[in-house]
């Protein structure tokens, strides 16, 4: 016995996508204009996908439209279904050929623009017809994305620990202190995790694993007053620096990139080198792009 449902009874991969783009503008008019149809035509393709479901899935108002609890269901479900279409398409479309198609590559802040200037052009050259989008987040958001098949690979810090992702590492970062230009420990060779005891060391805000990795580094209690004043960005970071706010560690990519240029400060390495963190590739292990992001690790390995 065919358990199967009739095709009269599914609904199309249009209609979930106009009720993505309804939940993610929140009025016909706007989620139209997002997938390029009219307000009618989106209208009527709702009405076909609550009849198909049998279930009302959105509140219409004078303020816009709203999902139901079931409309919040069916669009949880038809984002997976899209990312799997969406995921066999461009599987088809490169099979036999690495990065022959869009490839979706997410990095973190503290990586994205001060590895991605140096690696897009070679990336470009070893693999001509590639065409890379590039998202930037925080290293939970990415890992969720790489879970839930928007993203493809991750240029993330290593370790981190998540069940069903892989990675592969490919250079080692240094930390370097950060002082202001007229602090005593500017001119200092003989640099330590101990002289960072009695100085106000600012860190980035909680959520970005770098924080993480500069207190586990140099030993730093995470209840210190000076965890307080968090930036946003490395940049940020290094202005509040200069400006004469504390102190802080720097990765060295990021210096190496010129983040210090301009801004009142002295950047130093410690008497024994402090490995703050690794870089990496991350990916969903088992995935259909797994030798592609290895290739891409192997590649931007050699940058190093």
């Amino acid at each position: 016995m065919d358990d199967r449902l009739p095709a009269s009874a599914m609904p199309t991969l249009r209609q979930l996508q106009f009720l993505l783009a309804l939940r993610a503008e929140g009025s016909f008019v706007a989620a139209a204009d997002a997938v390029g149809v009219t307000q009618p035509t989106l209208s009527a393709g709702i009405k076909d996908l609550e009849t198909t479901l049998g279930a009302v899935l959105v509140e219409r108002g004078r303020n816009g439209a709203v999902l139901t609890p079931a409309g919040e269901d069916a669009a949880e479900r038809a984002a997976r279904a899209l990312g799997e279409v969406e995921e066999l398409v461009r599987t088809v479309q490169s099979a036999g050929e690495p990065f022959a198609g869009v490839f979706r590559l997410g990095a973190i802040p503290t990586i994205a623009p001060f590895l991605l200037p140096r690696a897009l052009p070679l990336l470009k050259r070893t693999f001509p017809k590639l065409r890379l989008q590039i998202r930037e987040d925080l290293t939970a958001r990415l890992v969720d994305a790489l879970r839930a098949r928007t993203l493809d690979a991750a240029l993330i810090a290593l370790p981190y620990d998540a069940h069903g992702i892989a990675s592969a590492p490919i250079a080692e970062d240094e930390f370097l202190f950060l002082c202001p230009d007229t602090h005593p420990l500017a001119q200092r060779n003989d640099l330590s995790p101990e002289h960072l005891k009695g100085e106000d060391v600012l860190l980035l805000e909680d959520g970005h694993c770098l924080r993480e990795h500069a207190l586990s580094a140099c030993r730093i209690a995470p209840g210190r007053r000076s965890s307080e004043l968090g930036a946003t960005s490395l940049h940020t970071l290094v202005q509040m620096v200069g400006g004469g706010m504390g102190v802080t560690l720097l990765p060295k990519i990021a210096a190496e990139a010129g983040v210090g240029v301009g801004a009142h400060v002295a950047i130093r390495p410690f008497a024994e080198p402090i490995i703050g963190r690794s870089i990496g590739v991350a990916w969903r292990e088992g995935g259909p792009r797994e030798d592609e992001a290895r290739k891409l690790a192997d590649v931007l390995r050699s940058l190093f």
